[in-house]
């Protein structure tokens, strides 16, 4: 889930990683197939494969999983035909809700996808009304533990970063989709090892929630999104209450 904090999307994912550990392997391992299906097994030439494995070594998905994933995709066999699917919804409280898609029956995905919006509190958005909230960027997430400011924000825009912002917590770093590569590879070359490091869609504009009970509503809807089978990726532009205040 992609709200607003960063850093609450970071213990949201360490949280629901500890709940959902098998639910989490499931898709990773369905989206590496797909991705191995459509480009091949070698992540040199397969950007997209390249991409899932980022997320599984930030999920710690074990290598036999990450390897059994690879060789379904590009053993042969059965030929499924996989679509990508982007929904623009609109949630509890006006929030704008973007969700990614994989699925190889578009009319049951819509019918599914549909009821759990409607059961939620949410409507369907007309076409790009949503998407026109967010941007596809580069974002790399290092906690301050270990990492020197100056020398971090200096590294990053060498590489090619887009920006730099610095917090209490630790550091965040934005790139172009296409320079997001080379500049975490040089994060990585120096022994740093970010929480986040992937290619997203981060909102422009946001929601501010004011409290727990709107929260709440929303979280049921991002939640009950993320636990469909078929749903690669869901970001809102939602403001959620700072931790405390809520």
């Amino acid at each position: 889930m992609s709200g607003h904090s960063k850093w609450s999307k970071i213990k949201h994912f360490k949280g629901a990683l500890d709940a959902k550990r098998g639910k989490i392997f499931s898709k990773l391992s369905k989206e590496i197939t797909i991705a191995a299906k459509i480009g091949g097994g070698d992540p040199v030439m397969n950007p997209r494969l390249r991409m899932v494995l980022l997320k599984c070594r930030a999920s710690n998905m074990p290598n036999d999983n990450i390897e059994r994933a690879i060789k379904k995709g590009t053993g042969g066999g059965e030929t499924i035909i996989f679509e990508d699917l982007t929904y623009e919804i609109y949630g509890p409280h006006g929030v704008a809700v973007l969700v990614e898609i994989s699925t190889d029956n578009r009319n049951r995905t819509a019918s599914e996808i549909r009821s759990l919006i409607t059961k939620n509190g949410g409507t369907l958005a007309s076409q790009g009304s949503v998407s026109r909230l967010f941007h596809r960027k580069g974002q790399i997430i290092v906690p301050r533990e270990g990492a020197n400011e100056d020398q971090l924000m200096e590294l990053a825009l060498e590489a090619g970063a887009e920006d730099f912002k610095a917090d209490p917590e630790g550091f965040e770093i934005l790139t172009d989709p296409a320079h997001f590569e080379a500049v975490h590879k040089q994060i990585e070359a120096k022994g740093l090892k970010p929480a986040v490091a992937e290619v997203t869609a981060l909102a422009s504009v946001t929601t501010p929630l004011a409290d727990e009970a709107s929260s709440a509503a929303v979280n049921r809807l991002l939640e009950a999104l993320e636990d469909h089978d078929d749903v690669k990726e869901v970001y809102s532009n939602a403001e959620f209450p700072a931790e405390g205040k809520a």
